[in-house]
């Protein structure tokens, strides 16, 4: 397990295809505990090992069978999920289905950071997602859109600058009145039968304005700050998959049932 995102960028540097610690183990099998395998969506500029090494170790030594693939990019590139929103998004739901396949689940958990929540959402409404799933659970998801300004700072903190634009269709697509956002707003975004959780941090600096850019408002949608439970916890939009009280915030929105104290970091 990694500490944080310049390790996870360092570690994914020589394989960025590359999966984390007890991610897409061929063995795992759904226990009664945790049925439902959980696959991660990574955000714009992300790979799997570089957003998913905090969060994935963390669910798979939990009990979780935990999933994720290579989208919007190149699996030889460091830098992935900048393809077009919807292609992105119907290449979850074809993983999705092997994930099913594989396991013998009838469904699975979605959890998405960043752009990963707006192409789980987006799968889930728009490409009738919704049957496969049982929980949703997005980290700072661009549901709304956000301004371009927010993705270059993102970029900044991956250390690129110049993928902003035409290398970057997904930037596009998060753009406030884009085709992506408009069809994903028009009429409820959340899905009957799909659970959703949104989590946001206070420090946001990507997906602005902080909170009404991602939040779902809408009737059974659970939306939530971090700083609720850890007030003075400072993490930023980057760093939320790999702050420990989001980790315990991720895993009470999957299993409800059986709540953990949320464990702060300062």
């Amino acid at each position: 397990m990694l500490a944080n995102l310049g390790q996870g960028i360092a570690a994914s540097t020589p394989n960025p295809a590359g999966s984390p610690a007890g991610v897409n183990v061929s063995s795992c099998q759904p226990s009664a505990a945790h049925p439902r395998p959980v696959v991660l969506i990574t955000g714009t500029f992300g790979n799997m090992i570089d957003d998913w090494s905090g969060l994935g170790p963390t669910l798979a030594n939990r009990g979780y069978c935990v999933y994720s693939t290579v989208i919007g990019g190149s699996p030889s590139s460091l830098i992935q999920t900048i393809g077009a929103v919807a292609t992105s998004a119907a290449q979850i739901g074809t993983f999705v289905t092997q994930v099913r396949s594989r396991t013998g689940a009838a469904q699975v958990d979605l959890v998405g950071h960043s752009q990963g929540g707006l192409i789980g959402e987006y799968y889930l409404k728009n490409l009738n997602g919704a049957s496969k799933v049982h929980s949703f659970v997005g980290l700072s998801p661009t549901t709304h859109g956000t301004t371009l300004d927010g993705l270059a700072l993102l970029g900044k903190a991956f250390g690129i600058t110049d993928v902003i634009g035409a290398a970057c269709p997904a930037c596009g697509d998060q753009v406030p009145g884009s085709a992506v956002v408009t069809a994903l707003n028009a009429g409820p975004v959340a899905q009957p039968g799909v659970s959703y959780t949104i989590i946001e941090t206070r420090n946001e600096f990507v997906v602005t304005p902080a909170g009404t850019a991602a939040f779902i408002a809408e009737p059974g949608v659970t939306n939530t700050w971090v700083q609720n439970s850890c007030p003075f916890d400072a993490v930023d939009h980057a760093s939320l998959s790999y702050d420990k009280g989001v980790y315990d915030l991720v895993d009470n929105a999957l299993d409800p049932a059986h709540p953990q104290p949320v464990h702060c970091c300062f």
